[in-house]
């Protein structure tokens, strides 16, 4: 189950509540793993196409320009945030400065356009009047005499004189106007200029929002990664000691005899203590399984077809059904049957999401599940593989003794037996 929940890289939300939240942060780290191996395997695809095709192209000459960062005493890229280094102006006058500095110097650009536009007919108003009056003089009779000349250049002289100081203040009203142009222009651009920092500003708002939480969901991401690290380690101690015990079994091909022997075939009979039943156990695996179980009649199959040749449910060495098995229950028949049970209290149920079981726990603030995942050659926690046991029974006696979750301290102490006659499990024996 775990191995195509990691090529497919999707968990179907249902089969995701059943698990709890330790489960649910080592499913997470190793789903996290898988995509930091998938994106180094087409990395370094991608870096052996690209060396192969230098092989095969002409390289180009190199023209020595290139790139460095300057790094931080970190060694990081250095970067400086406006406003954050000791000495900096607050962040907003920062921002208004240099909204009205854009301001104004938009305004002196578009001024000195004005201006010299304005400079240029003024000139060329007063050079044209100045050629016709000169033509005008010229033409007159009396300027060929020499007081008439000296006359004719006197009042030339004046009408120069007269037309410089009309010319001095057009140009000195011609600048007043461009002033007062500029000042409004100035106001106009540093209005626009505000609105679009509002703009900017709102959308910097959402972007912190979203960068907010981002951040969140970042710190959730390490926070269950350290927790699945910390859990996988725990698992990992947990297995050294159970191998120590020869209470693990660390290899694949556990189960090469699907079949009981004679003797154990003729005394499950009467395995139920509560209810005869008569038990059918199937020698050879005539059927399909589906890749997940998608009504009780196939779960029942299942179970008949995999399970009981496995002694699943059975007590150790004894031919009859454990106290803590039960049969195909929902989570909340499970919790009410620890309803009234003591810290410690579990059962086992056949689930109806996966090929295995759920684990129920009577913990002291509520009830705790654990998907147990049969679908291979043993049993084992779903999202937790360091502790793979031969048996049902050898994950149940093993945490007896050793702790499900480091977090949690979860020991299962009573079982909880059946209360129903006949038992609830009584449709995987028939």
């Amino acid at each position: 189950m775990l191995q195509q929940i990691l090529r497919d890289m999707y968990i179907d939300p249902e089969l995701l509540a059943e698990l709890n939240e330790e489960q649910k942060h080592i499913l997470f780290y190793k789903m996290r793993e898988e995509q930091v191996r998938r994106w180094k395997e087409r990395d370094k695809q991608a870096k052996e196409e690209e060396d192969a095709l230098k092989r095969t192209v002409r390289p180009k000459q190199n023209n020595g320009k290139h790139i460095q960062w300057l790094l931080g005493t970190d060694g990081e890229v250095w970067v400086w945030i406006m406003g954050d280094a000791p000495g900096d102006k607050p962040y907003e006058q920062i921002s208004e400065e240099l909204i009205a500095e854009r301001a104004r110097q938009q305004a002196q650009k578009e001024a000195e356009e004005l201006w010299k536009q304005k400079e240029a007919e003024i000139t060329k108003k007063f050079r044209d009047a100045m050629a016709k009056e000169k033509a005008r003089i010229v033409a007159e009779k009396w300027k060929i005499e020499t007081e008439d000349r000296k006359a004719a250049k006197l009042m030339e002289e004046k009408i120069q004189e007269e037309l410089k100081k009309r010319e001095e203040e057009e140009r000195q009203k011609g600048e007043e106007q461009i002033r007062q142009q500029e000042e409004r222009r100035a106001q106009e651009l540093y209005l626009s200029l505000k609105r679009a920092q509002q703009c900017s500003q709102h959308n910097e708002k959402e972007d912190h929002d979203w960068e907010e939480q981002l951040r969140r969901s970042k710190a959730a991401d390490e926070e269950r990664s350290h927790k699945a690290r910390r859990a996988r380690d725990e698992y990992q101690r947990q297995s050294l000691r159970a191998i120590q015990k020869g209470k693990v079994a660390g290899l694949s091909n556990l189960f090469q005899a699907p079949g009981l022997n004679t003797q154990q075939e003729a005394k499950l009979t009467n395995v139920c203590s509560m209810s005869p039943l008569t038990l059918t156990i199937p020698t050879s695996k005539a059927w399909e399984r589906p890749p997940r179980p998608f009504s009780r009649e196939v779960i029942i199959q299942w179970f008949k077809e995999e399970q009981l040749p496995r002694r699943a449910g059975f007590e150790r060495n004894l031919d009859i059904v454990a106290p803590w098995f039960h049969g195909i229950i929902t989570r909340q028949e499970a919790e009410e049957l620890l309803m009234n049970k003591s810290e410690g209290a579990f059962l086992v149920r056949v689930s109806e999401k996966i090929w295995g079981y759920a684990l129920s726990y009577r913990h002291q603030s509520g009830f705790k599940h654990f998907l147990v995942d049969a679908s291979g050659d043993y049993y084992s926690f779903l999202g937790v593989d360091p502790n793979r046991h031969a048996t049902l029974t050898d994950l149940i006696d093993f945490h007896k003794e050793e702790i499900i979750t480091s977090s949690g301290g979860e020991l299962l102490l009573e079982p909880c037996s059946q209360t129903k006659n006949p038992p609830d499990y009584s449709p995987l024996f028939e």
